[in-house]
């Protein structure tokens, strides 16, 4: 009987431990208020500025901000509402101003890179990532959204791994929404040995030279293509 109460207290507190730690793994999110001058001259500019209704519209991180949209998809009434550094947390922030007023046909999406390099889980990003769509199918529901896939990297390849994951993770929930796509880029940037190919990156081994956006483009294209649509 003592070595059973023995073990019924040991197993009680070991799952403790594990439910402390889950609570606690979960990392802080940046302060997004680092953003409020960066969104506040997107919301300047609109003012002075008409934008085009129904467009299509690339939100994220970096590498949306370095993308040359407009020139790329010259076909399409383009919105680029890039900001670099950011998170999925911040665009939940700064959602309004960001997606809401603009009224997109399509929107194409990318996050979930600096989150996981900031020391977030997969299932942080994917639950941040759930909320969202929770917000853009409430406010759009005929419109699509792509999510480009997490990329690898030189500077992050030591985060690949938790970065696939984000992506199955996201590519399984896609899956059970008609208006929801999920476009593997990631592959497209990956030399003969699996790694990422220097040639496609500018000197910080994070981001796309024109190469690398080139690659993009020509797989992105026949998606909008097809799922643009003026209503």
């Amino acid at each position: 009987m003592r070595k059973f109460l023995t073990l019924f207290f040991v197993s009680a507190f070991l799952i403790a431990q594990v439910n402390l730690f889950a609570q606690t793994s979960v990392k802080k999110n940046p302060d997004p208020k680092r953003f409020a001058k960066e969104v506040n001259a997107f919301i300047q500019y609109d003012k002075k500025n008409s934008f085009p209704k129904h467009a299509v519209l690339f939100l994220g991180s970096s590498s949306i901000r370095k993308w040359f949209t407009h020139e790329a998809f010259p076909e399409f009434p383009v919105i680029n509402r890039g900001f670099g550094g950011s998170h999925l947390s911040d665009v939940l922030y700064y959602y309004d101003e960001l997606l809401k007023k603009y009224d997109p046909a399509v929107v194409v999406f990318y996050e979930g890179d600096n989150d996981i390099a900031y020391g977030k889980t997969p299932q942080q990003v994917f639950a941040d990532y759930k909320t969202f769509i929770g917000l853009f199918t409430k406010d759009f529901p005929s419109a699509k959204l792509v999510f480009i896939s997490i990329k690898p990297s030189i500077l992050r390849w030591k985060d690949w791994a938790q970065m696939q994951q984000t992506n199955q993770l996201i590519k399984q929930f896609n899956e059970g929404n008609p208006n929801l796509f999920y476009l593997d880029l990631a592959h497209v940037l990956l030399g003969k040995d699996g790694k990422p190919d220097p040639e496609l990156f500018i000197k910080d081994g994070l981001h796309l030279n024109a190469k690398g956006y080139e690659r993009w483009n020509n797989t992105l294209r026949p998606l909008l293509k097809k799922l643009y649509r003026i209503r």
